[in-house]
């Protein structure tokens, strides 16, 4: 009998290196996890030094909301990985308000901070070497608030993750002779710590604005799918947009919410 010996595939992002902000919880854990399995080398970043890398990935501890915070970032990247081939922005956030009006001038620019120029300002810190070598992948996490305006608490938010939809489009074109594609996940309802720490602000303000439990309760959201999205739904998208399989898309927006909102 003939012994056939099998040969182990190479992972598919193999010798690659990736940069994912905001990968010590939730989504972005769930990022860093699918691709340490896929083969790349991973660094991830959170503001609080206590926090947890996935295991199998590097962590510095930086505040993107800053250009300083940025350059500190790229550079321990450079220093760490030797460059950055795949950069998954998914830092994000906002503080709920009673309205627009309520929202501070400072929270405006703090959402814009973290939400939208924290992406923009790494871009441009990580693309000129993505273009030197003619190869890149960049995916924005933004959000389905982006289709839901309405919820006024958080308009802040969704304006800025909105902008970095555009922003998003606009770069893709840019980059794409140059062998970098750019695309953004946006998010619905995902079961993470950071989402239940939301859903409870939001009930807190909603009292404070007189509105009943049951119509401000997010638990009470009908996702046609019949559950809410998990980590692992998010991060699939993400490995499958950096890797060759999606090598024909850029500048794409790719809405992850289990059907809920019509544009969906």
């Amino acid at each position: 009998m003939t012994v056939v010996e099998r040969q182990t595939a190479t992972p598919e992002l193999a010798g690659k290196r990736a940069l994912v902000t905001g990968g010590t919880r939730g989504i972005g854990a769930g990022v860093v996890r699918h691709l340490l399995d896929a083969g790349a080398e991973v660094l991830t970043t959170a503001r609080s030094a206590a926090s947890t890398a996935p295991e199998g990935a590097a962590f510095v501890a930086a505040d993107v909301r800053s250009q300083a915070g940025a350059r500190t970032l790229a550079e321990a990247a450079q220093d760490l990985l030797g460059g950055v081939d795949i950069v998954v922005h998914n830092v994000g956030g906002a503080q709920p308000y009673e309205g627009s009006a309520a929202i501070p001038d400072e929270e405006w620019q703090d959402a814009l901070d973290l939400n939208y120029l924290a992406s923009v300002r790494l871009d441009a810190l990580l693309t000129p070497g993505m273009r030197e070598r003619g190869w890149g992948r960049i995916v924005h996490i933004s959000s389905a608030a982006v289709l839901s305006p309405e919820v006024t608490m958080f308009l802040h938010y969704a304006a800025a993750k909105a902008a970095l939809v555009t922003y998003s489009r606009g770069l893709a074109l840019e980059l794409a002779p140059f062998g970098v594609r750019v695309n953004t996940v946006s998010p619905g309802r995902v079961d993470t710590p950071g989402g239940v720490e939301t859903r409870q602000r939001w009930a807190e303000v909603a009292t404070r604005m007189g509105i009943a439990p049951e119509e401000s309760d997010a638990e009470d959201v009908t996702v046609p799918v019949g559950r809410d999205g998990r980590p692992e739904d998010i991060a699939d998208a993400v490995l499958f947009l950096v890797s060759e399989r999606a090598s024909w898309l850029t500048g794409r927006n790719l809405i992850i919410d289990g059907g809920e909102f019509p544009m969906g």
